[in-house]
């Protein structure tokens, strides 16, 4: 499909593992969606034993959705180096663990956490502490999809847990797999998984497909989801089946060259530039055409796909909004006309005017989506990413 039929068309409607049992010095198995795609390492993890419970650290497999590995905390978005390159305020937002999913199978029918977190505040006065600081767990049900199943819920800084207990076994004694999401508006200094001392346990190794990487603002970050999976990169993770790195920087989604050169050096499925919620026009022109070029002077081949700002849902009652979305609009897509003209090829367009839907339900303060608001915009970025990805 060529860019300009991908830039008619509105994209606002909704598109439409297996594990033996293994000890609990487990080697890693590598996957990334279908059984057929897995591949095995000869990594051994071993647990803490305490308390009658066996402890497995989460470093020693590792988990998805980090760009780099010369962080200097495990879980940072950004590299070490990124911090005198970037603005202070991108770096500290960069400590958050937004994105990030630890995967393990188990046949245990319960399952701790024990985590600490960077900041000692685990929520916010429009975000609850499961979103903020939660760590939020999927099983794998019969038919392969993850389903909800448990979210902890953080009181102060240090989280010991009982994750979910009660777990239907499966037949057999066979291995349920699990994903969890990581907090989105907090850090995470350590992280271990626990089951009853000498339970089985597998460790599940990050995925090496190459990731969908958003780069945005508080909304990409996550707020205002209840719990982390239901995030927009959350969502659309289990949908499409992908990695995904969370860039997005509360407040702070400019389009900045600075961020632009690390995001530069990931090889992408799809960069995604969300950043008009944190711009207006002036800058969004400003701005838009050289990150796109720097982008593909980078990584010529990767599709780039520029989203608006979502509307505000109460702006139908304030003109300063709707001016402003008018403007920002116009900007970016008078940017994008100028590089599609210039020959930027693999560069694509979603309009923003009914990423909420058009009820005024969903979002919690008329900016930041609810849970609802999250699956409207999963569900305009997963026709498109679909398209692109199938192109």
């Amino acid at each position: 499909m060529s860019v300009e039929s991908l830039h008619r068309r509105s994209f606002l409607h909704s598109a439409t593992r297996f594990a033996t049992g293994l000890s609990a010095a487990a080697i890693v198995w590598s996957t990334s969606g279908p059984l057929a795609r897995r591949s095995r390492s000869q990594e051994v993890v071993r647990p803490t034993s305490e308390n009658g419970v066996d402890w497995y650290d989460v470093q020693q497999w590792g988990v998805e959705g980090r760009g780099w590995s010369d962080t200097a905390r495990y879980f940072d978005r950004l590299p070490a180096r990124a911090e005198s390159k970037v603005r202070g305020a991108v770096w500290s937002l960069s400590r958050h663990s937004a994105g990030m999913v630890a995967r393990f199978a188990t046949s245990a029918t319960t399952i701790h956490v024990r985590y600490r977190l960077l900041s000692n505040r685990v929520a916010m006065y429009h975000m609850p502490a499961t979103g903020v600081s939660g760590i939020d767990l999927y099983a794998e049900d019969s038919d392969g999809h993850d389903r909800w199943l448990a979210v902890s819920r953080p009181e102060k800084q240090d989280v010991l847990q009982v994750l979910a207990s009660g777990i239907d076994p499966l037949p057999d004694k066979k291995q349920r797999a699990y994903t969890a999401y990581l907090p989105l508006y907090n850090g995470v200094e350590r992280l271990e998984f626990g089951v009853p001392a000498g339970g089985d346990f597998r460790p599940i190794a990050p995925r090496t497909d190459k990731p969908l990487v958003f780069y945005g603002t508080s909304i990409m970050h996550g707020a205002c989801a209840s719990r982390p999976g239901m995030s927009i990169t959350g969502i659309l993770g289990r949908r499409l089946e992908l990695p995904v790195i969370n860039l997005g920087f509360s407040g702070n989604g400019r389009m900045e060259k600075e961020v632009g050169q690390f995001l530069g050096e990931i090889d992408p499925a799809v960069f995604v530039i969300d950043c008009l919620p944190n711009m207006k026009a002036a800058e969004v022109a400003a701005r838009t055409v050289p990150l796109v070029q720097q982008l593909r002077a980078a990584r010529p081949n990767a599709p780039i796909l520029l989203v608006e700002d979502r509307t505000y849902t109460n702006a139908r009652f304030r003109a300063s909004s709707r001016d402003r979305h008018t403007t920002s609009r116009a900007a970016q897509q008078v940017a994008f006309d100028k590089l599609v003209a210039d020959g930027v090829k693999q560069l694509y367009y979603l309009p923003g005017d009914q990423l909420l839907g058009v009820d005024g339900e969903a979002a919690t303060d008329g900016s930041h989506p609810n849970d609802l608001g999250m699956v409207r915009y999963a569900d305009a970025y997963q026709k498109i990413l679909h398209d692109i990805l199938n192109q």
